[in-house]
């Protein structure tokens, strides 16, 4: 049976490990407000986006059929890990799912480059054969995700330089509100020429179409990085509120397990310190009883 000193010590320390479990949780949870904040604050964004890329293509439809192109031969993938632990399968889940996402493209493994967000997830993808081309480091808050964004545009913007007909993936998880989430398939490039005809083709809210000023080569070009940073930017921002969903699920489970380890150890505390006092009262007893203090007058 354990000393009672040890069991106080196994109390203490359980307490101390539930005051960081309760820190962390409550860091996850502001964590998944603060991305699905600004998820959501993109909509408005995006919808600008879009209406100028309609008006665009009101003026020239024709331009979407050069946009088409065939399979491309190469390939480029950015998988969205994680770069801290206890976020449960969220690595595991978005690695499986882009395996078998480039198991079925048309292009080859050496025709293809992928980038890994988090170094959480590139043992994953390795394990599964995937060369990983590089390691890219999440932000840690919200005001890193911009300059985050910006660096895998460089990235992606000097792969498309040397393969200029190359296809670019994104692969994230993508949250579905409270803890359901699901692994996302988004093209990033080439632009999807059914987004463009389906935008060519959505009813304009006001009774005319507005003009566009500038040349609209120039100005179709910058819709389009605006559209790329808005989706690199999504998928960040979705990704991270799903790991830190994922590390919140886990930080509750911890809790409750802390709990009732802490309930069992004091209980025991209780039984054992009892069971102290009751044997240190029969040792006093069977003293007295032994000097004569129990016999007659």
């Amino acid at each position: 049976m354990p000393s009672l000193e040890r069991i106080q010590k196994r109390i203490v320390t359980a307490n101390e490990l539930q005051s960081v479990v309760t820190s962390m949780k409550g860091m996850a949870a502001a964590n998944v407000r603060h991305f699905q904040a600004a998820v959501e604050s993109l909509r408005d964004y995006m919808l600008s986006v879009e209406r100028s890329m309609q008006i665009v293509l009101h003026e020239h439809p024709e331009h979407i059929d050069t946009l088409r192109q065939d399979t491309p031969e190469h390939l480029a993938a950015v998988v969205f890990g994680s770069e801290q632990g206890m976020s449960g399968r969220f690595n595991r889940q978005i690695v499986d799912h882009a395996v078998a996402r480039l198991s079925g493209a048309r292009t080859g493994r050496e025709a293809r480059t992928l980038w890994v967000v988090g170094e959480r997830a590139q043992p994953t993808l390795e394990e599964a054969g995937c060369e990983v081309a590089g390691v890219v480091h999440p932000p840690s808050s919200l005001a890193g995700i911009t300059e985050f964004v910006y660096e895998l545009l460089i990235r992606i913007e000097r792969w498309r330089e040397q393969y200029p007909a190359g296809r670019v993936l994104l692969f994230y998880n993508r949250s579905l509100g409270g803890a359901s989430y699901q692994p996302e398939t988004h093209q990033l490039a080439p632009i999807d020429t059914a987004w463009l005809t389906e935008l060519l083709n959505t009813p304009w809210p006001a009774r005319s179409v507005p003009m566009t000023l500038a040349p609209w080569q120039t100005m179709f070009a910058t819709l389009v990085k605006e559209y790329l940073f808005i989706m690199l930017f999504r998928a960040s921002a979705e990704s991270l509120a799903r790991e830190n969903a994922s590390r919140l699920a886990a930080m509750q489970s911890a809790e409750r397990n802390i709990e009732e380890r802490l309930d069992d150890l004091n209980r025991q505390y209780r039984h054992d310190r009892q069971t102290a006092i009751t044997e240190e009262l029969l040792d006093i007893a069977a003293g007295f009883e032994a000097l004569g203090g129990g016999g007659e007058a």
